[in-house]
Order: C-alpha cells, then sequence, then structure tokens
C-alpha cells in the first residue's frame, strides 16, 4: 500500500500590534539670510524631498500678464548664471535628481526630491536656480509657445473647461481668482524675458520664502550643507503681502457649456466656503467623505451602483487662498460626468441625496468607515518623503501651526455622526450651489430648467 505524502506547512504570520503613528512633527529655523526652513528626519527615507515656497501669489502678477508667474516657475530649471538650460538639466540627471515647479494663487512652489547622498550637489544647483536664474530669452520664448500650445487643449478638456466657468462665475472679474491660474492665450502672448525677471526682481527674495526638508539626515550636517546653498541666496527684507479678501457669489443658478453632439456631460457644482483656520473643517472634511470620497459613498451609490449614470462623482473641499488672520477661503466641489440623456435624471438624485442628507442624517456606519479611511490609512499616505514634506508645505503656505495635520487626525477620530453631518450639510446647501454643466445644451437645457434648481445660462465653449 502506497504511503500518502505529507507536507509541512509554515505557521500561519499572525498580525502585530498596531504601533503609535502621529504625523512628524518639523524642527524649524532660520538662516542669516532670512530664509525659513522646516526640517524633518526620518530614518529610512534615502530619498530626499525639498519644497521652497516663495511668496509670489497669483494676484500680485501685473495686470494683462496673468501666467508670468508660471513661465518663471517653469524657467527656474532652465539655466543660471554658471550653467546652459541643457548643463542644468544634465547635472540634475547625474544626482538622480528631479525639479519640479508650479504656481499657485499662494505662491510659487518648487520641489526638489533627490537621494540623500547626491543632496550637497541637488541643494546647490537648486540654490543657484534661486539666487540667479538665467531667464534667458530664448528659454522664455519657448516656454511661452509651450503655455500656448497647452491652452487650446484645456479648452478641449471638458473638466479644466468646468472649473474654468465656475472660477469665473463665482468671483468678480476684479479678482485674479476669476480667471485662468496660468494665464490665457491673450496675457501669455505679452510675457517676455523682461516681464518674468521683473517678477522674480519684485516678489523672490529669501527673507519672505521657506524651505522644507525631509528624509533621512542620518551624518549629513544639514546646517553646514544649508549654510553653503541656499544660505548664498541673497536678497532685500520685506515684509510679506497682505492677503486680499475676496468675495465670492454662491446664488444658486446653472450655467450649460455648450457642446453640441458631446456624448457625456461633464458636472461641476461648487461654491465656496472656510479654510482650514474653521474649526467646523475636521467635520466638513469627514461630512464631506461620507458624501462622496469614495467609492462607497452616498452620491456614488446612488448615481453609480443603483442608477449607472456615472463611472464615479466625487465631493471634495480644496483651499484656494488662506490668510494669517483666518478668512482665507476654500473651494466645497462636486464633480462628475454622465450620460447626456441622462444628465436631468441624474441632478434631480444628486438634488435627492443632497435633501436627505439634510432630512435623515449620516449614519454612525457611514461616519465610522470615513474614519477609518481618513485616519486609519494615514501611516501609508505618508510613507514617503515628499508626501510629508508636500503637507508640511502646504501648512506654511495656509498659516497654519506645525502640528496641525497631527491635531486634525485626532479631531477626525473624535468628530461623531451628528457633527459630520451638520457640516455636509452646510457646506452643500441645495438652494445656494452654482452647477457648471459642460455638454450638449440643446439636449440637456430643457431637462435641467425642469429640475428649478436655479436660472440656466448657456455659454459657447470657445
Amino acid at each position: 500500500m502506497t504511503e500518502l505524502a505529507t507536507m509541512d506547512f509554515h505557521p500561519q504570520p499572525q498580525a502585530g500590534q498596531p504601533k503609535p503613528w502621529a504625523f512628524p512633527a518639523p524642527e524649524r529655523g532660520t538662516l542669516d539670510n532670512g530664509l525659513t526652513v522646516l526640517r524633518c528626519h526620518r530614518p529610512g527615507q534615502q530619498v530626499v524631498a525639498v519644497e521652497v515656497l516663495l511668496a509670489a501669489p497669483l494676484e500680485a502678477e501685473p495686470v494683462g500678464l496673468d501666467g508670468v508667474a508660471t513661465i518663471m516657475a517653469r524657467a527656474f530649471s532652465e539655466g543660471t548664471d554658471k550653467l546652459s538650460a541643457e548643463e542644468f538639466a544634465a547635472e540634475l540627471e547625474r544626482c538622480g535628481a528631479t525639479l519640479d515647479a508650479h504656481a499657485d494663487h499662494p505662491g510659487v512652489r518648487l520641489s526638489l526630491e533627490v537621494p540623500v547622498s547626491r543632496l550637497p550637489k541637488a541643494l546647490g544647483l537648486l540654490a543657484d536656480a534661486l539666487r540667479a536664474p538665467a531667464f534667458a530669452d530664448s528659454e522664455v520664448e519657448r516656454l511661452v509657445r509651450n503655455r500656448l500650445d497647452e491652452i487650446p487643449h484645456e479648452t478641449a478638456n471638458p473638466a479644466r473647461r468646468a472649473a474654468k466657468e465656475l472660477s469665473k462665475e463665482l468671483f468678480p472679474a476684479t479678482s485674479r481668482m476669476s480667471r485662468p491660474r496660468q494665464g490665457t492665450e491673450e496675457t501669455v502672448q505679452k510675457i517676455d524675458s523682461a516681464a518674468v525677471r521683473a517678477f522674480f526682481d519684485k516678489h523672490v527674495r529669501p527673507a519672505t520664502s521657506v524651505a522644507v526638508i525631509v528624509g533621512d539626515l542620518t551624518g549629513v550636517d544639514l546646517d553646514a550643507l544649508l549654510a553653503e546653498t541656499l544660505g548664498d541666496w541673497t536678497g532685500s527684507s520685506a515684509e510679506p503681502r497682505p492677503v486680499p479678501p475676496v468675495a465670492a457669489d454662491d446664488t444658486g443658478r446653472v450655467i450649460i457649456v455648450d457642446r453640441p453632439g458631446a456624448v457625456q456631460t461633464q458636472l461641476l457644482i461648487g461654491r465656496v466656503g472656510a479654510d482650514r483656520h474653521d474649526r467646523v473643517w475636521p467635520a466638513q472634511v469627514l461630512g464631506t467623505y461620507c458624501l462622496g470620497g469614495t467609492l462607497t459613498s452616498r452620491l456614488d451609490r446612488v448615481l453609480r451602483e443603483e442608477k449607472g449614470y456615472t463611472y464615479g462623482v466625487r465631493a471634495f473641499g480644496q483651499v484656494l487662498r488662506a490668510a494669517p488672520d483666518g478668512t482665507g477661503i476654500a473651494m466645497l466641489a462636486i464633480s462628475g460626468s454622465v450620460d447626456t440623456p441622462n444628465t436631468g435624471p441624474a441632478l434631480d438624485d444628486l438634488w435627492k441625496v443632497l435633501r436627505t442628507l439634510a432630512a435623515e442624517g449620516l449614519t454612525d456606519a457611514e461616519r465610522d468607515i470615513a474614519v477609518q479611511n481618513l485616519v486609519g490609512v494615514a501611516p501609508l499616505k505618508f510613507e514617503t518623503a515628499a508626501a510629508v514634506a508636500g503637507t508640511l508645505a502646504d501648512q506654511v503656505e495656509q498659516y497654519l501651526p506645525d502640528d496641525y495635520q497631527a491635531t486634525l487626525y485626532q479631531q477626525l477620530a473624535a468628530t461623531g455622526t451628528v457633527e459630520a453631518t451638520a457640516a455636509a450639510v452646510s457646506a452643500f446647501p441645495v438652494d445656494r450651489l452654482v452647477t457648471v454643466l459642460v455638454g450638449d445644451a440643446a439636449q440637456i437645457q430643457e431637462p435641467v430648467k425642469a429640475l428649478g434648481i436655479g436660472e440656466v445660462t448657456v455659454v459657447s465653449a470657445e
């Protein structure tokens, strides 16, 4: 009789005890040239992330030159007084480093990532880019042409077109927030190297800038390294620009951006609210997540799972511009796309979700899932140095304390279902939402009018 072979199995691994975690706290200091530095030692993170924040907000752009901050940001990596654009790119590549930059309402931000072993060289390149950017005529002209080439593509993108229209509707024409962040064809084509240099000279200096450095700094004499690199960057002292107040009109109404023949309608429904300084922010984050933060949220459950109108709808809050006195503003919005014939029914059901939320509230189960998803996965979200550096930079940009993110997770975990419901209802009142629809007006105008969610206006997609 043949004996059956036996197998020895390794014992099944068991989960260990969860370790306590909190968002890391940075050390704050100032260089002799006035540059504020936040450093955060993260053992094991061999790729160091550096964020530099420049106090050059979009509202500081000269009249008629919208987009000059974006061109300046892109030009930082296009050569210095020591290196041509090609040489600068080659030196970055030899370091294994990446350098990105972008301009937004709060200011210009440069983001560097580099292996810690090459940090001295990469920081030197970054310092040179800030200290003495070339802003060569030929490079600025090329960047302007590239930007002009991007604009038609953005106009053709329904989501980008909806965002442009919502900003135009919410904010007065005199506000920089009403216009595209990266400028229009009319304004960008006026930008030259002299305009970029003038904007740089007027707004970029170490005394009003902040550098955030995150990574494994074991064995790195960061003080000496900073003194040799970013510490050589000089400039006049100046007070940060005051943050001007911004008015917004969120009277309930509908704007249809006409795209004849479109098979889908892009939805963007929004209004403005308080920024992260407001005590309601944690409850608003939680309530908004329950409403439309993930596949299991209410909007998706109704519009995607039950009705099949869409592949997904999301609700979110995004700070647009903060102020030291807590009078900043955030965009509160719901976005997604639906097939053209179901645009009216989808909007009808979306408003029903909002009304049901106000009448019946969230459930404890919805609240618990949101807390688990927002707080429970936080250690995974911040595994990389870049994620930590980006969040610390956001805190600086929004005039928040260095322990804000750690405190926010504690507040989210302590927020109850009733509080989250009240915040979500307040964030998305059914009669105070500006609705932008990018789609075929001939097919969707009448069904949308019949809903009674606001006066309907049709505008051209051009």
